[in-house]
């Protein structure tokens, strides 16, 4: 496990092939055995493929625009983090209304998740990032908008996946966990 830890890269360059549906249906699958307080399973899992990832690219090309009106550049660039991912899972955490730790809990939960697929996607010959900013449009309103999502619930990561179409980089180096940890 330690070993397929260390393995473990983000991947931002995908072969232009499908992930086939028994593929995803594995990554789903290990996301659900993540840890989660109280087995409230907060997560809530949208897959953009094919004519749902051609929309939600104009759904980012009009946010990107707006954003960087004056640097077409980066615009451009970003775009390509979409137009050439073949499968796209945006991952969301159920938000407990009054309870503030439950909603921060349920994140932890889904992030768990996360990572489960992260390490499940490594064994199935897939690659995968995990965006947040930019592109993965989890701190603004209109991926939210677009993939349906109800008010009870948050963004969390737009896990963008596909077969790599790069050589998978050697280990980078860490910090030593003694540099980070205090005994007690």
């Amino acid at each position: 496990m330690l070993e397929a830890m260390k393995k473990r890269r983000a991947i931002r360059n995908f072969e232009s092939r499908e992930v086939e549906r028994d593929k995803i249906e594995t990554l789903l699958t290990a996301a659900t055995y993540a840890p989660n307080d109280r087995m409230r399973e907060p997560w809530h899992f949208y897959v953009l493929q094919g004519e749902s990832l051609k929309r939600y690219e104009q759904v980012a090309l009009d946010y990107l625009q707006k954003r960087f009106p004056a640097k077409p550049h980066l615009v451009k660039s970003s775009m390509e983090a979409i137009t050439k991912t073949p499968l796209i899972i945006v991952v969301t955490s159920a938000i407990v209304e009054g309870d503030e730790g439950a909603t921060k809990d349920n994140v932890f939960a889904v992030s768990s998740a996360i990572m489960s697929m992260w390490l499940m996607a490594e064994q199935l010959g897939l690659g995968m990032v995990w965006r947040t900013r930019g592109v993965g449009l989890v701190h603004d309103t209109a991926l939210h908008d677009f993939i349906g999502a109800s008010g009870k619930e948050q963004l969390v990561g737009t896990l963008c996946i596909g077969y790599p179409a790069e050589e998978i980089a050697a280990e980078k180096k860490r910090t030593p966990f003694a540099e980070k940890t205090t005994w007690l």
